[in-house]
């Protein structure tokens, strides 16, 4: 039987000879609550490990922008004021939640930043003992809604129109923090490297580097058997997979991505690989293929310019956006 997920395997560049005086320096360490790993080219590893110190100092700084557990950010002010009165918030993060709400129109709310609103009634921590009720899962989400987060472009203000609604950044925080460091390096001049953030990546590098940096589509049961490898070329990918958590009753398997519209676990997708230029997009546009299911969710990416996607069903097919191209030669 097949069994196949997405396991990110990365092949670094190859340096011609007229580099081979460049060195690949690396650091892996806990950031925004999950592991980032940050591999740099560099003319020299001093130069590099001074790069890699302004890149955690950039993921730091959008963390305290976007934390919703941080009381002092601007997040958790939206947060506390909801239902009450608009806040004036940093222009950064006026943006990022002007962006959200667009990829939330696009998905018919698949992707949702106000999910954070959502009652934790589903447990998958082996605490649960049978499922919710139908009204108790309609009323975890009743204060969920994208449409109810007011903007004001020219104040420059947010407003959670319902009280008790939450902003959280869990689906697209990673792929921006990961897009603005890697923009932050380019302009220190770092011709190449990867920030990699639990699995939502981007990379960048030189003409001349002479190699690719690709991701390998491996078997979960045996990581070291690669049926496919893509190139990752000044872009970026992002995967949701439930293989990992997920719970079962009545032999009936329950992801722990919940759809945010109904409540619901997902069904149907062990999971969901994007492949676009910004890592912010692949982070939001994963989680809601995910949600949204195979058919309809590479039905919406054929439809984006620059995006594609593969996805592994439940009975473990692969499935792909059409301008991806499966290489199994390596």
């Amino acid at each position: 039987m097949k069994l196949y997920t997405v396991i990110f395997l990365l092949l670094t560049c190859t340096l011609l000879s007229a580099q081979e005086d460049l060195v690949t320096v690396s650091k892996a360490l806990k950031l925004m609550g999950t592991r980032f790993e940050i591999t740099l080219v560099a003319q020299n590893e001093d130069i590099g490990y001074i790069a890699i110190n302004e890149a955690i100092n950039e993921i730091t700084r959008i963390e305290k922008l976007i934390s919703s557990w941080d009381p002092e950010s601007d997040t958790s002010l939206i947060n506390r004021n909801a239902g009450r009165k608009p806040v004036k918030v940093n222009k950064e993060l006026f943006s990022l939640i002007e962006r959200a709400k667009k990829i939330s129109e696009i998905t018919d709310g698949a992707f949702d930043i106000s999910y954070a609103s959502m009652d934790n009634i589903w447990k998958f921590n082996g605490q649960m003992k049978k499922l919710p009720t139908k009204n108790e899962i309609t009323a975890s989400v009743a204060k969920i809604g994208y449409q109810n987060i007011i903007l004001d472009a020219d104040k420059g203000t947010v407003f959670l129109k319902e009280p008790g609604m939450r902003l959280a950044f869990g689906a697209i925080g990673k792929g921006y923090a990961a897009d603005k460091t890697k923009a932050l390096l380019i302009s220190k001049g770092v011709i190449g490297g990867i920030i990699n953030a639990s699995g939502d990546l981007t990379t960048w590098g030189t003409k001349h580097s002479g190699e690719k940096w690709m991701v390998g589509l491996t078997n979960p049961l045996d990581k070291s058997k690669v049926f496919s490898w893509l190139p990752i070329i000044e872009s970026s990918v992002a995967t949701s997979g439930n293989y990992e958590k997920y719970i079962v009753f009545n032999d009936e398997k329950y992801s722990h991505i919940i759809d945010p519209r109904t409540g619901y676990p997902t069904k149907g997708v062990q999971s969901v690989s994007v492949f676009a230029k910004n890592a912010e997009l692949c982070d939001a546009l994963a989680t809601a293929v995910f949600i949204m299911g195979r058919d309809s969710g590479i039905h919406l990416i054929n439809q984006l310019e620059g995006v594609e996607v593969v996805v592994v069903d439940d009975a473990n097919d692969i499935h792909k956006s059409s301008g991806i191209l499966l290489d199994t030669s390596k």
